[in-house]
């Protein structure tokens, strides 16, 4: 018989983003979701990281690859995991304010906007580069990132 679902011993952040640590614009991007959430709603990890290899243990649904950003939200009784366009429509809703309105792309089916998604991803590295290491976070930021 299978239980109900329930939150794991997994303790995180409400909201969590998973994101590749070696990619230029990852990297760009945390950046900007840093500077435009002063509230400190969203925490990171590096794909590459503790957290992230702790969360695919028990969520079989985040990709071993490296090609998705990721948000998991433990706020509801059961953890949600989305991923790539999705992912990224619900974080610019969290920033609020202006960003909320690009979050009525949800709209249209998650395979017309993870096309682009997937596009962008295919061409990342060519285009924003690869970094050597995940960018250190300044003292501010540190509490906001998770190994």
């Amino acid at each position: 018989m299978n239980a109900a679902p329930t939150k794991d011993d997994l303790d995180l952040p409400p909201l969590v983003v998973l994101y590749d640590g070696v990619c230029g614009l990852c990297d760009k991007t945390v950046q900007w979701l840093l500077d435009h959430d002063p509230q400190g709603r969203l925490h990171f990890s590096p794909l590459q990281g503790e957290t992230a290899a702790a969360l695919r243990a028990r969520h079989p649904e985040i990709p071993e690859t490296l090609e998705s950003v990721i948000l998991v939200d433990s706020r509801g009784p059961a953890r949600m995991v989305t991923l790539r366009s999705r992912a990224v429509l619900l974080m610019l809703r969290e920033l609020g304010g202006v960003w909320s309105w690009v979050a009525l792309f949800r709209v249209f089916p998650a395979f017309l906007t993870d096309l682009g998604y997937r596009v962008v991803a295919a061409l990342r590295y060519r285009i924003w580069g690869q970094l050597d290491a995940c960018r250190l976070p300044s003292p501010d930021e540190r509490a906001r990132f998770l190994p």
